[in-house]
């Protein structure tokens, strides 16, 4: 027996615990801010300025050379600024680069069956589905190449991941499009496999949200510029211009405007992440947020991971399963935690199943995830009394 050892909250009594998170901000999107963020140390000099100008240009290149940096993305890969968060950046690039080739999705959680949606009952192209249930990954094995494929990084409400990029042909015929809003920054992603992948800077870097990141490889840009979809496109989606990608997007001349004052808190976070390390310093973070989490849950019995497998388990948004529980039980649960300031938005997605999502990503500091364990303790065994 150890003075660590951790009785089960069914047998805890009810009694509430000490010391709160110094940062109770677990939400899975927007996420917590950066340690030691202060809007009041946000460069402002670009605000009220047109993002056409000198400094607004300036500042949204800087953006964008910092998130190259810091993401170690070769130059045969460009960045652009977009509208429509995550969710945008992948509509733009499913609407322009699809329909030149057969089209496979995987869908393990709820955003990858969006993109089953809007490839099936809005561009029509009858594509090859994968699917498996919450807390499962689809078999990667069964990817057929030749076909442009479509899937998750990170799935951000099942807690499922694809766990490295191996999976992916190096001589694939097809384009491979990463939505992988959950896992830039918080995993070592193989570039040379990724023809398109697509981000919003609210998730790991807890930036402000509106806005998504796109990302291109040179097959992507090869087909924008050699195909033409027959379906009509919004002007926010179009990337090319008489046959050539406007590069303009990808050197800070947005499509439309932006907001100046998220760009600046991009920025703050981007050399906040560079005075910790860079990629490196927030893989890390990471990783230790979800080592504190995985402690927390093995001592536990009432507590278990939707993602049975480690190797495919999320380190970001980290779902989990609490015993009993349904609906309401989880709402109670939540609702108990955000009352005393203890968790802030822990309750699981509304698609997936009754249960917890605790986001540790690496703008969480890992005292703040252990001092969670206790107060995990209280709100199970106060909302079984209830």
């Amino acid at each position: 027996m150890t003075d660590s050892t951790v009785l089960d909250a069914t047998a805890a009594s009810a009694a509430m615990p000490a010391t709160r998170p110094a940062r109770p901000y677990f939400s899975s999107g927007p996420c917590a801010k950066p340690p030691g963020w202060d809007a009041a140390r946000l460069a402002t000099e670009s605000l009220g300025r047109s993002h056409r100008s000198k400094i607004g240009k300036t500042r949204l290149q800087l953006c964008i050379d910092l998130m190259r940096e810091l993401l170690n993305l070769p130059d045969t890969h460009r960045i652009g600024i977009v509208p429509g968060s995550d969710t945008g950046a992948f509509e733009m690039a499913m609407w322009t680069m699809l329909g030149a080739k057969p089209v496979t999705t995987l869908a393990w959680e709820s955003f990858g069956e969006g993109w089953v949606t809007d490839a099936v009952k809005q561009l029509k192209i009858d594509p090859t589905v994968i699917r498996a249930d919450y807390g499962k990954l689809p078999d990667l094995t069964a990817v057929d190449w030749s076909n442009d494929v479509l899937f998750t990084w990170n799935g951000t409400t099942s807690g499922v991941r694809v766990p490295n990029a191996d999976w992916i042909p190096a001589d694939r015929e097809g384009l491979s499009f990463a939505d992988a809003t959950s896992g830039v920054f918080a995993y070592d992603i193989d570039w040379a496999k990724i023809d398109v992948a697509t981000f919003s800077w609210q998730k790991v870097l807890g930036g402000e949200g509106g806005h998504g990141v796109l990302i291109l490889g040179p097959r992507a840009v090869e087909r924008l510029e050699s195909y033409t979809p027959a379906w009509p496109l919004p002007k926010v989606f179009r990337l090319v211009s008489k046959g050539k990608l406007t590069e303009g997007v990808f050197k800070g001349e947005t499509i439309n405007t932006p907001s100046m004052l998220a760009v600046e808190d991009c920025i703050a976070a981007l050399e906040w992440a560079k005075s910790i390390g860079g990629a490196d310093g927030l893989i890390a973070r990471s990783d230790a947020n979800a080592a504190a989490l995985d402690q927390i849950v093995e001592e536990r019995s009432w507590l278990g991971h939707l993602a049975a497998d480690p190797a495919t388990r999320s380190k970001t948004s980290v779902c989990l399963t609490v015993e009993g529980a349904d609906e309401g039980f989880i709402k109670t649960f939540a609702g108990l935690l955000e009352k005393q300031g203890a968790a802030y938005d822990v309750a699981g997605y509304r698609d997936a199943p009754p249960g917890l999502r605790i986001w540790c990503g690496a703008t969480v500091d890992t005292a703040d995830v252990v001092a969670l364990g206790p107060w995990l303790d209280w709100a199970y065994a106060t909302a079984k009394a209830a």
